[in-house]
């Protein structure tokens, strides 16, 4: 009976989710989060787990895990004292990032440009110059290398980067670096920019190097202090940690490139979200997940999330492969206030798991937005499945220091701070849709997350996209996406040509080696051979232009005019995404092969649709607000709904990890896998 956990840690709540193989039954539990050491809450939802389900330990052979640890040590500035060794003369690389500032016009004048990760003090120039084709100009002075890791050592930094100008053409002397760098200090660790981004762009390749060193010793003592737990109760799966493109790697790569777990949660939600949404037959959504702490948005296209090969982290820009998410600090937690100006803010600062919002009655005192929803009625009497109770007074003594600040009553403080939270989540929807020259109408909506059903139907309102797609469990869908996650990674090389004058021989012997790499990490990961795929990308450009995009590419058709196709599909998605096509030179960048492990996945039970009434699943009925208005209310409870109810608005549906909020005008219908479609009553239901 061979069982598989998946756990996401958020700001606020870790969210596990069992599935048991035998039976095929999926059991979940929300417990807080210990921020102090994310490993001590897993270890206590592992262990309540357990208990209620009396699954023995044995029986879950595979762990899948999302963290935000490296998210969090770079966000916090606690990451380890990096040494940095470039090409003599550029130094400064981290300094002189790119000359880009953030928006609107005047970004440039508030812009608190963060201090690089390695200090300019701690950063040493090597004698050595590799030109870009990877032929050696100036041979390495191994006896001033040794001097300049020396300073290093004598300066006690706890991790070393090594970052040579043009590595990712040769990494010749980046890896005799690394030699002599054991030789010095042999217990420090090394991170090698032609090992971690192998690609040009000195400044990004560098940083993100930089980042993986940063992060690297707090969370390779991190991975093995959970491992220590879960040993301690006797409880030893095979652990896998998420990747930020949704993949899985094992937890000695997650140690040695802790950088590509730095949107690990986002990307389980996201994968969980493409899954569900194809189901319900809609292969075009959009992913809202708004948790405790902030919102995700996400762009989902023919049943697969959009992967962007550049996101960032504040004002980092990380070029690793991950989900495009676009965050906004937008969360059951957000803290309303009325600052000097008088115009009600909501967010970004959030009451977290400690103390959390007033109504949680961990002393919090500050009004957010779960609390805005329980003075209006839209939340039950208590959260969990029963084991954590809302305290409604406190929830009203808060909202109330809002009324009194604006002259509005109880209710009209709570439906604004609801009204504000909603626009701002809303324009992250525009900007994954409308800034790309996407209608969100041709969309639908998932709404996940602990608080995303309730705001679901209230975002689909603002931005047209329905039906709003309510997974069965919506609370947990990033841990139940992490089920759904494949083993992979990404092997590339830069290759910049005009493809006028590449030799297609050339590509295809390139490929065929970046193939060769993938399949051997595979095979390093556990994965037979009929388990592997593989998949070719080139990355692609005009002629000098600033920015590039993936295309697939199929390393058999290159000596059959392969690269001419390339050529011509390359000139097709540039109309599609900027409106506009050149009659220039086509050039390519990188060349790249993806890896692909399959494991087992969830099945999803299909049941047969039954009667549309939901009477069965009603609880009770009392006054909820909406739009400044009580209505009287039909409350629900899930476990009791079957596929093929259909509900009308207002109406509230709970359950153990969230509660959806069904407004008047619409109606719910339960799918045949238990997925909530809501649409407007005038939408035609099918």
């Amino acid at each position: 009976m061979a069982c598989r956990l998946g756990i996401d840690v958020g700001g606020t709540f870790t969210d596990l989710l069992l599935f048991n193989g035998g039976t095929g039954e999926i059991h979940l539990l929300k417990t807080p989060s210990t921020p102090q050491d994310q490993s001590v809450g897993i270890l206590t939802g592992v262990q309540d787990l357990i208990s209620q389900t009396k699954v023995r330990p044995a029986d879950i052979q595979g762990l899948l895990h999302g963290t935000t640890v490296s998210t969090n040590i770079v966000l916090e500035e606690k990451g380890a004292k990096v040494g940095l060794l470039v090409t003599e003369n550029f130094e400064q690389i981290l300094h002189l990032a790119r000359s880009q500032t953030p928006g609107p016009l005047a970004g440039w004048i508030v812009m608190q440009k963060p201090d690089p990760l390695a200090d300019l003090e701690l950063t040493r120039g090597v004698k050595e110059r590799t030109n870009a084709r990877g032929d050696i100009v100036t041979p390495m002075d191994e006896a001033h290398a040794r001097t300049m890791i020396q300073e290093l050592v004598d300066g006690g930094v706890e991790s070393i980067t090594v970052s040579l100008l043009h590595s990712y053409a040769n990494p010749a002397h980046e890896q005799r670096l690394k030699a002599l760098i054991r030789d010095a200090a042999g217990d420090i660790p090394v991170s090698l920019s032609s090992e971690i981004l192998p690609e040009f762009r000195e400044y990004e390749r560098t940083l993100v190097t930089v980042m993986n060193a940063y992060v690297g010793p707090s969370m390779r003592r991190y991975l093995s202090r959970f491992e220590e737990k879960l040993r301690g109760v006797e409880f030893s799966p095979h652990v896998n940690i998420v990747r930020s493109d949704g993949g899985l790697m094992s937890v000695a790569r997650a140690s040695q490139s802790p950088v590509h777990t730095m949107l690990s949660g986002p990307a389980g939600g996201v994968s969980g979200a493409a899954f569900l949404a194809g189901l319900a037959g809609h292969p075009k959504a959009l992913g809202f997940d708004m948790g405790g702490t902030s919102t995700d948005v996400s762009l989902i296209q023919e049943g697969k999330p959009t992967i962007s090969r550049q996101t960032s982290l504040g004002y980092y820009p990380i070029k690793v492969p991950s989900v495009e998410v676009h965050s906004v600090g937008a969360g059951g937690g957000s803290i309303a206030h009325v600052p000097m100006t008088g115009a009600l803010r909501v967010g970004p600062e959030s009451a977290g798991a400690v103390p959390g919002p007033a109504c949680y009655g961990r002393g919090g005192d500050s009004p957010t937005v779960t609390d805005a929803n329980v003075v209006l009625g839209r939340l039950p009497p208590s959260l969990l499945g029963g084991d954590m109770a809302l305290d409604a007074k406190a929830a009203e003594e808060a909202v109330g220091k809002i009324g009194r600040a604006l002259g509005l009553d109880l209710h009209q403080a709570a439906q604004g701070i609801l009204d504000i939270v909603n626009e701002n989540m809303f324009g992250a929807l525009r900007l994954v849709t409308v800034q790309k020259g996407l209608d969100p109408r041709d969309f639908a909506l998932v709404a996940f997350g602990g608080a995303g059903p309730l705001h679901g139907n209230a975002m689909a309102a603002l931005a047209g996209c329905y039906p709003v797609i309510v997974p069965p469990t919506p609370g947990v869908l990033s841990a139940l996406g992490f089920l759904y996650s494949d083993v992979k990674n990404e092997f590339a090389q830069t290759f910049v040509r005009n493809i006028d004058d590449i030799d297609p021989g050339q590509v295809n012997d390139i490929l065929t080696r970046l193939g060769r790499e993938a399949r051997t990490w595979l095979q390093e990961e556990d994965i037979s051979e009929q388990n592997q795929e593989l998949q070719y990308e080139a990355d692609v450009r005009y002629f000098r232009q600033g920015y590039e995009f993936s295309l697939e590419v199929d390393p058999g058709s290159l000596m059959n005019g392969g690269l001419h196709d390339l050529e011509m599909r390359f000139g097709t998605a540039h109309e599609r995404l900027y409106g506009f096509k050149l009659e220039q030179a086509v050039e390519l960048v990188n060349l790249r092969a993806v890896g692909t492990g399959r494991v087992d996945k969830v099945e999803f039970p299909e049941f047969p649709l039954e009667d549309r009434d939901p009477s069965a699943a009603i609880l009770e009925q009392h006054g909820v607000y909406f739009g400044g208005n009580a209505e009287q209310t039909v409350i629900y409870d899930r476990s009791k709904l079957r596929a093929g109810n259909r509900i009308t608005g207002p109406a509230v549906v709970t359950q153990k990890d969230s509660t959806t909020i069904i407004h008047p005008g619409h109606t719910g219908e339960v799918d045949q896998y238990l997925n909530i479609l809501l649409r407007p009553d005038n939408d035609q239901l099918h």
